[in-house]
């Protein structure tokens, strides 16, 4: 047993970084941390839990917690200090605390430790990023900030179909659409379609400063952008997305852990699983709208799409990044579009993405601790 703690501190040292919690031992989730630990022990690399109260960088040991598989219980012991730390801070809101900040800038300019994730993206931030560059602005639907009415009617002009999402938006909460209807009488109306957990409420507008009004009701304090809605590729009359998973591998390059697809739900107007979503198979989604072949060639430019959309992410950002989710839509005629990315990408359920995507963080992790430049 002292054999096995001694080889342990000589092992490479990986800290998953989260917050306290008052009511449990830190926020974030547990299983997906035991998950990352176990992967840890297989490849020989030591991975613990810290929260950004017992983290400090100006010693050889800190405060940290590790998982005893006889008591099922997470203890709080003293642990090796890290050489990279891997950001699982689960909110937005907990990120910003001044204290959490603290924690995230030291690991920025320290040369001791390799800190990748460093903040959640902000939903126009991106589109400024990838619009602004060659390679990533074929991908990008027509998006504004919405900061009034006017935005809204030069938009509606164009597009018969805007989809309203909160800049700072997680799993499609507070995601709205609006439909250009023209009535019987050739009046132009705008129906607004709101959904609440799986259930779904319509208004009926008669101009854009009426529904401008409506959404400024329902948008409580979130800024939000306004996009082209697209006309997605269909299921049995349901549309769904793709969600890629892309990470850093062995060598410090960007490739695709695993495509998944999500089809919306009956009447939702977004395809994320918490809104009524299901998980399906992208392949066999494709191929029984643009046949099999078709299928595969999308699938391979969906591929090369998000790995140039993740290293103008990365660039733009100034960060160093390990992993992202992206939401990217193929249109009733083949063509591929972005629709978000998430620097804190949600567990993807599919068993090979998943155990994929353990090993990448892993491995990643050892490749900044052998070949990371320090800054």
């Amino acid at each position: 047993m002292a054999f096995f703690l001694h080889n342990k501190e000589q092992n490479p040292r990986l800290a998953i970084l989260t917050v306290k919690d008052s009511n449990r031992v830190f926020r974030g989730n547990l299983h997906n941390f035991l998950d990352l630990i176990q992967t840890g022990e297989r490849l020989g690399v030591d991975v613990y839990v810290v929260t950004t109260k017992d983290f400090n960088l100006s010693g050889n040991d800190i405060y940290g917690y590790r998982y005893n598989n006889q008591t099922k219980k997470w203890s709080r012991e003293l642990v090796p200090a890290p050489q990279v730390v891997y950001n699982r801070i689960p909110y937005r809101k907990m990120e910003m605390k001044p204290e959490v900040q603290q924690t995230i800038q030291a690991c920025n300019r320290s040369s001791s430790v390799h800190l990748f994730n460093s903040s959640f993206f902000n939903k126009w931030t991106l589109f400024s990023w990838l619009n602004g560059a060659k390679d990533s602005k074929p991908y990008m639907p027509d998006t504004k900030q919405l900061s009034s009415a006017d935005d809204l009617s030069s938009l509606l002009r164009k597009h018969a179909v805007l989809y309203l999402k909160p800049v700072k938006g997680k799993a499609g909460k507070g995601i709205m659409r609006i439909d250009r209807i023209t009535t019987k009488s050739t009046q132009t109306q705008y129906r607004l379609s709101r959904q609440v957990d799986r259930q779904m409420t319509y208004s009926v507008h008669n101009s854009t400063s009426e529904l401008w009004n409506e959404w400024n009701r329902h948008r409580g304090s979130n800024e939000y952008i306004v996009q082209q809605g697209i006309a997605l590729a269909r299921y049995k009359q349901r549309a769904y997305d793709l969600r890629a998973l892309i990470q850093k591998t062995a060598n410090g390059e960007w490739s695709v852990s695993g495509v998944g697809a999500r089809v919306a739900g009956k009447a939702s107007i977004t395809t994320h699983v918490p809104r009524g979503g299901s998980i399906d198979d992208p392949l066999k989604l494709l191929s029984q709208g643009f046949g099999p072949k078709e299928a595969k060639s999308i699938l391979k430019r969906v591929e090369t799409a998000v790995v140039t959309l993740a290293n103008q992410i990365e660039k733009s950002s100034g960060n160093q990044l390990g992993e992202m989710s992206m939401d990217i839509g193929v249109d009733v005629g083949g063509h591929i579009w972005f629709f978000e990315a998430n620097s804190k990408p949600m567990k993807f359920d599919e068993p090979k993405i998943r155990k994929k995507s353990l090993e990448r963080i892993i491995r990643y992790s050892l490749y900044l601790i052998n070949h990371g430049r320090r800054r």
